[in-house]
């Protein structure tokens, strides 16, 4: 049983990947810090909205065999909306998650460090951090010479640390488990809580997911009889992530006080208070949270850009690797040379915040036109799920606009 279980496994766990970064880890650690277990709600609401949303993603994927951004440049006939479309999917995501690598590289680094201390070494007047390199190099060696079921099977393991590194460091803490479940699904709102709870739905609602979604489920199943198995897969993963987060959030929730802003206060934190374990099993999930977005964001860059300018997506296409080894090389570098690419994240989340209402209203699109999917087009319950999630995109975007912006929206 155990065996069939890990044979139907598919691109679920790489989504799950995805999502939890070390901005989610960020996210979850100042949401539970600042409010304790009041905004768990959010991330009940975030699994829900991501299990839909990636459903239907796979569901594309695997009736069509394309791409999103490939079925989505396909099925706009006007040619200017086209173009517009397809330059917003580009620069969202490619330049975007440019932008998210060298964040990803952080978290990983700043997991290493936390165990090792620091490997920072001065090159011609630059300081340059080793630990950077390493994360590189073991991601470039994963998709250069890996293929589809290396990558799964490596990032599968990946999460399972980082799930039970999370998981243990929640259970250290000894939480309150009836406070936790009235927390998960009574919804409260503290004040000056709006914009960490629009953070929780945005760190999880991810839209590169969508379209590596799409993409990956091809490599795995080729008949429209395996989706029931894409839909155990991603509801399992997708629960998996949330709970990960949501045992970020519980872990911080143990810890109150302004010092604590990142993973590895935390980390450094619970050391005291619940033993060297703590740190340690903390340590390990956001080098692990680190190095799993490292790997799943350049290689969303690689398929969003084959899709629009279609391109082969396979993981040996010269143009598919040019994507991904630029995303993973601009990364390195930002974080390395000790660069604070300010101006460029701003882009990315004001980019990745005005698309997610585009893409949730173009999945929905799509997958109500019976020449697309046919018979497996949306139910009228699936719709209603979709159109709900659709207005939380909407709020995501004009959050993200008035925060970069202080547009005073809200």
């Amino acid at each position: 049983m155990m065996k069939n279980w890990f044979k139907n496994i598919g691109p679920g766990p790489l989504i799950a990947a995805a999502f939890i970064g070390p901005g989610t880890v960020t996210v979850c650690t100042l949401a539970g810090v600042n409010f304790g277990f009041a905004l768990l709600w959010a991330m009940v609401l975030s699994i829900i909205a991501t299990v839909v949303l990636q459903e239907m993603s796979a569901r594309i994927g695997i009736v069509t065999q394309k791409g999103l951004s490939e079925i989505i440049r396909t099925e706009i006939k006007h040619p200017i909306f086209k173009i517009l479309v397809v330059l917003l999917m580009f620069s969202a995501i490619v330049i975007g998650n440019a932008a998210y690598e060298a964040g990803n590289i952080t978290g990983g680094v700043l997991g290493l460090e936390t165990l090792f201390g620091t490997a920072n070494t001065q090159v011609s007047g630059v300081t340059f951090n080793w630990f950077s390199l390493v994360l590189g190099v073991l991601a470039f060696v994963l998709l250069y010479f890996g293929n589809y079921k290396v990558l799964e099977r490596v990032l599968l393991g990946l999460v399972i640390v980082m799930s039970l590194a999370f998981l243990f460091s929640a259970i250290l803490t000894k939480p309150d488990l009836s406070l936790i479940l009235k927390s998960a699904f009574i919804p409260s709102f503290p004040d000056d809580s709006l914009l960490l709870i629009i953070a929780l739905i945005g760190t999880t609602v991810v839209p590169y997911n969508l379209f590596l979604h799409a993409s990956l489920v091809k490599e795995k199943w080729q008949t429209t009889e395996d989706l029931k198995l894409a839909r155990k897969d991603t509801m399992i993963s997708v629960i998996l992530g949330g709970l990960v987060s949501m045992a970020v959030i519980i872990s911080a929730a143990s810890i109150q006080g302004d010092t604590i802003t990142s993973a590895t206060d935390l980390a450094k934190g619970l050391e005291p208070l619940f033993g060297r374990f703590a740190k340690y099993f903390l340590s390990v999930g956001l080098f692990a949270a680190g190095l799993t977005s490292a790997i799943t964001a350049p290689l969303a860059a690689a398929y969003v850009a084959s899709g629009c300018f279609g391109w082969t997506s396979n993981l040996k296409n010269s143009k598919f690797r040019a994507v991904w080894m630029l995303v993973l090389g601009l990364g390195v570098v930002l974080y390395s040379v000790g660069l604070k690419p300010i101006d460029i994240i701003k882009f990315a989340q004001v980019s990745n915040g005005i698309l997610l209402p585009f893409i949730a209203a173009f999945l929905l699109w799509i997958v109500n036109k019976s020449s697309v999917l046919g018979r497996h087009k949306n139910a009228i319950k699936q719709n209603i799920f979709g159109f709900l999630i659709l207005l939380i995109s909407i709020l995501l975007s004009l959050a993200t606009l008035n925060k970069v912006f202080s547009l005073n929206l809200f």
